[in-house]
């Protein structure tokens, strides 16, 4: 890997400069789908009802172990790789979470593991999961309702951070929705009483919000914003749009805050005399860790080791961690160790989760960003499309072509990753709070 690591970081740094957001990553899933389909994979596009996603297989039997691949951007973080501010372009869209990497790396390990089991003669079929908008579009919750991981046995994933993880930590649970309020136009000077504003139930709404927020369990994300909000000063406006997430580490109780939540919205069509729409925008579950997949990755990240700056990026390192605030700010030495399976929780969403409640899921992180930098910023964007990034992305790719491997050569690896897997679900079930009508938000490039 080592030998062919030029190779990977040059495809992860064209994936950065393409920067596609959520269900537009066109060219992006063909550069990661012809690499693998270099390498010997049989291709399949078009999954799910989404064209940018696709399914790379090797080899034949069980086990079948799948590893998950992400390629989208996000809009306006487009940003040079260096260590100051400076966007490329007006706003454009930019690898802020580190997807080029994601994917390229899980795309070296797939091929990795391909080609051991080709030269050692065993069975079993490694699959590499091309997968569209995470960032804006659960992808993976339409990829599993398309019925793909039904026969997997196991999947491998990773994502960017400022550290080497190995560890079961979950994540947070969320639902979203875009809160449409209609109302009846009126002069605003001349004819006020006969107006009914679908601005003020926006503002009733989300004032309620804000009352619950003192009444949730600590862990409670809320986060929302006015969409549109009316079009003249002097005009009641008619419609109004409320777009709203709510996150939590645990779905029962996410369930809860949703409840009260929708109650808030209905008070504010109560008190203006307005409807209410409700369009579910997306719906995540957290992720659900496994025992046996975490200590097996621990051990494999651990002989792969950490992430080792040289002068260059050291001095890139400290010139971002000065526009940091200091204070609480980890040591930067910190991407060089592999920290130790521990429990807790990532203040994060991401579609894996929804994976994990389907079929055995390890999921890494690794360091990828200067310590201390968070991921959806303009730092983050930078380091992506730079060394450090990408030596990051060859610790990830290593630690899972290890780890797919390991599962390979003794199959009751597999065997007590679904005993795990089994042991954290312990008889719960998985129900997204997507529309079960839901289809990808696709939108096809311009012919």
């Amino acid at each position: 890997m080592e030998q062919r690591a030029d190779r990977f970081t040059a495809l992860s740094r064209r994936i950065w400069e393409i920067a596609e957001i959520s269900f537009e990553e066109y060219q992006s899933s063909e550069l990661l789908a012809s690499e693998l389909r270099g390498a010997g994979f049989q291709i399949k596009t078009n999954i799910g009802g989404m064209p940018t996603a696709f399914i790379a297989s090797w080899g034949s039997g069980k086990p079948v172990i799948a590893i998950l691949g992400e390629y989208d951007a996000l809009p306006g973080l487009r940003q040079d790789a260096i260590p100051e501010k400076r966007p490329i372009g007006m706003l454009g869209s930019g690898h802020g979470c580190g997807h080029n990497l994601l994917g390229t790396a899980s795309a070296f390990a797939a091929i990795t593991i391909k080609e051991h089991l080709q030269a050692s003669a065993l069975k079993g079929t490694i699959r590499f999961y091309g997968c569209p908008a995470e960032e804006n579009g659960s992808g993976k919750v339409h990829l599993g309702r398309a019925g793909v991981f039904d026969d997997c046995h196991v999947a491998l994933t990773w994502h960017p951070d400022d550290r080497n993880e190995p560890g079961v930590k979950t994540t947070l649970a969320n639902v979203g929705g875009y809160f449409r309020f209609r109302g009846t136009a009126a002069h605003a000077a001349r004819a006020p009483e006969k107006g009914r504003s679908a601005l003020d139930a926006v503002m009733l709404m989300s004032h309620a919000v804000e009352m619950l927020r003192e009444h949730v369990p600590a862990e409670t994300r809320i986060h929302f914003f006015v969409a549109n909000g009316g079009s003249a000063e002097n005009v009641v406006p008619e419609f109004s749009e409320l777009r709203l997430i709510v996150r939590h580490p645990d779905a029962p109780t996410l369930d809860g805050i949703w409840k009260r939540i929708l109650k808030c919205a209905e008070a504010g069509a109560l008190a203006t005399e307005t409807t209410l729409e409700l369009e579910i925008s997306g719906s995540l579950a957290n992720v659900l860790p496994n025992d046996t997949l975490a200590a097996l990755s621990s051990a494999n990240m651990r002989s792969v080791g950490g992430v080792l700056y040289d002068a260059a990026e050291t001095e890139f390192a400290q010139k971002l961690r000065a526009l940091l605030p200091q204070e609480g700010l980890p040591d930067l030495n910190i991407a060089a160790r592999v920290q130790p399976v521990q429990e807790g929780v990532t203040f994060w969403s991401t579609d894996v989760g929804d994976v994990s409640w389907r079929i055995p899921t390890g999921e890494i992180r690794a360091a990828t960003f200067v310590p201390g930098v968070a991921p959806h910023t303009w730092q983050s964007t930078a380091c992506a499309g730079m060394g450090i990034g990408q030596k990051g992305m060859l610790v990830a790719a290593k630690t899972i072509a290890l780890t797919g491997i390991d599962l390979f050569l003794q199959p009751v690896l597999v065997d007590e990753a679904r005993k795990s897997f089994d042991r954290r679900r312990n008889g719960r079930s998985y129900v997204s709070k997507l529309p079960p009508d839901a289809k990808p938000r696709v939108k096809f490039p311009p012919k």
